[in-house]
């Protein structure tokens, strides 16, 4: 029996490579836990190491370049992936590595059509497909009927319908984690959204959260912002992440944020680059709602 020490550098959602891995490692007798630090370093077998996000530090304590140490996820490299081995286990006995965690979680589809610069997604997983059914996702002992989604591109054609139909019939709580492409809405779709119990990340609100990524892109996003509003959606239920630093001015951030507002919209402020001050504090402002509501930013 082998020693597994696991490290999740990032990411505010369970880590399903992780868990993956876990469940691989005690299908063979192997002992799996959570890394504990540095001290126990020598008593481990194996460490595996999974980071998301490029920014990100992981923990100075692993012994980075030791053969035991496997270190993948997006942040090292987006084309690397899970052996076929481990990347066919499911999550399902591994829910004992995040015991707060009430939700079921996972991908219905992956990949997605578009081709966005600041995105790696298309490269990783190519042109959207089925991954998992609902009723596969569902399980979390302790999920009940609270799903988190992390598809990508939920709305790819032929995709999108039945897992909406699936979501509705078994009247699940869903939130779709990484957003939804509102440029491509139509009056089925709104329809079909308007029907489920769209969530906050928290669970505690009514949220459907879109994007408005490329300024250039304002008359698609108003049209579909019409669409889903004519078909009974609350204004003040749709959050549009808004991805600043990338390819627009101030004055662009300033007044796609100012033009969800005025439709009482949630606008929330992603940077592109972490280290500019002053989109940081634009950044501040705007997903401070207290802050936001009250002052102007100057």
């Amino acid at each position: 029996m082998n020693r597994i020490g696991l490290v999740a550098v990032d990411g505010k959602f369970p880590n399903i490579a992780i868990m993956k891995i876990a469940k691989y490692h005690r299908q063979l007798g192997d002992e799996v836990e959570w890394w504990e630090g540095e001290i126990y370093n020598s008593s481990y077998d194996k460490i595996y190491v999974s980071k998301i996000f490029d920014f990100s530090e992981i923990p100075s304590g692993v012994p980075i370049g030791n053969p035991n140490v496997l270190v993948g996820g997006t942040g090292i490299d987006w084309k690397n992936r899970l052996p076929d081995k481990i990347d066919k286990c499911d999550i399902g006995t591994s829910w004992d590595l995040y015991p707060d965690y009430h939700n079921h979680i996972g991908f219905s589809s992956k990949g997605c059509r578009f081709n966005c610069g600041f995105c790696c997604v298309p490269q990783k997983d190519g042109r959207p497909k089925e991954h998992s059914t609902i009723n596969e996702l569902l399980t979390n002992p302790r999920g009940g009927d609270r799903l988190v989604l992390l598809d990508d591109d939920f709305l790819a054609p032929k995709l999108w319908k039945p897992t909406l139909e699936e979501i509705v019939d078994k009247d699940l709580q869903v939130c779709f984690s990484q957003g939804l492409n509102i440029r491509t809405m139509t009056k089925d779709i709104a329809r079909m959204l308007v029907k489920t119990k769209y969530r906050s990340n928290s669970f505690k609100s009514q949220l459907l959260t879109f994007a408005w990524d490329n300024y250039e892109d304002g008359d698609l996003v108003k049209r579909g912002l019409d669409l889903c509003i004519d078909e009974g959606m609350k204004p003040d239920t749709m959050q549009f992440y808004i991805l600043v630093g990338y390819n627009s001015t101030k004055k662009q951030d300033m007044e796609r944020v100012m033009h969800l507002h005025d439709r009482g919209c949630k606008p929330y402020v992603m940077l592109y680059d972490r280290s500019n001050k002053e989109r940081k504090e634009f950044q501040s402002w705007v997903n401070t709602r207290q802050l936001f509501n009250t002052y102007e930013y100057e």
